[in-house]
């Protein structure tokens, strides 16, 4: 009897143990786009001419970003990462990743040098998570 209560807590610390990197890399991911959101939508006149990109592409980027961020963190909060879940924020992420420099390449926004700098940096930022939760998904 003891013998089977020691296997369930075992395979259940392992269970978890298995998706601690992928819940840190959520959460992080979702700190780190639920602050960038909220950057835009508080800051967007400011940002406006310090980035180049107007307030009339920050303030639904902002409210995308703040959205996008509840939904990953709900995701990584759950008692169990579901594995679709997460392999849809992996995809956006690289998505973004590819929308992003799409973008800077293209010159539709006409962003200021400091802005196309930051364009690249969020771009590795999320690319980064998008490695992170990789990582994490074939831990699982």
């Amino acid at each position: 009897m003891a013998s089977t209560q020691y296997d369930g807590v075992t395979s259940e610390a392992r269970a978890t143990g298995s998706e601690g990197f992928a819940r840190m890399a959520l959460k992080l991911d979702a700190v780190a786009t639920g602050l960038n959101g909220i950057a835009y939508l508080a800051l967007a006149t400011v940002l406006d001419s310090f980035f180049g990109v107007t307030t009339a592409v920050q303030y639904p980027v902002g409210a995308f970003l703040l959205l996008y961020a509840l939904g990953v963190l709900a995701i990584g909060t759950r008692k169990e990462i579901n594995c679709t879940a997460l392999t849809a924020v992996i995809v956006a992420n690289v998505l973004w990743v590819a929308l992003s420099l799409v973008v800077l390449i293209s010159g539709v926004l006409s962003p200021t040098g400091v802005g196309a700098v930051w364009i690249v940096l969020q771009s590795l930022t999320v690319g980064g998570f998008a490695a992170l939760q990789y990582v994490g998904l074939k831990r699982m």
